[in-house]
């Protein structure tokens, strides 16, 4: 009877360790893989932040493509921090938690810019 329960407790076990490793190796490969986003941007001396329309996450914005604050700037907005609709390619990294980061979900690298607009849809990003 003792024997049953160490085999039943030994497979799971190993159940249970495959299936940790696994989930890994996922989570591992969606870290660096480039997705397409869509929400609302916002820029100024001391916030580059974004809100995913559809999961109301926030993230804190890193520009590599060197193209989006530059395209927010020449929308001539008198005040800085006023929100727009974008939708970019990036990639989401571990926000510094001993930064001003780290009040973020995430860190999204914005690797190509595809749409900037003041006009926000309708739908998830205009309520």
């Amino acid at each position: 009877m003792c024997s049953r329960y160490k085999l039943f407790g030994g497979v799971l076990l190993a159940v249970s360790f495959l299936w940790a490793c696994g989930n890994n190796k996922n989570t591992e490969q969606e870290k660096g893989k480039s997705i397409t986003l869509k929400g609302l941007y916002s820029f100024g001396p001391e916030v580059k932040s974004f809100t995913d329309c559809d999961e109301g996450r926030e993230y804190w914005v890193a520009d590599s493509a060197k193209n989006l604050e530059l395209e927010y700037t020449n929308l001539g907005f008198e005040k800085p921090y006023t929100p727009v609709y974008i939708e970019v390619e990036a990639h989401l990294v571990k926000s510094d938690t001993s930064t001003v980061t780290g009040g973020y979900d995430s860190t999204m690298v914005v690797t190509k810019v595809l749409k900037v607009s003041k006009d926000i849809p309708e739908g998830p990003c205009n309520q």
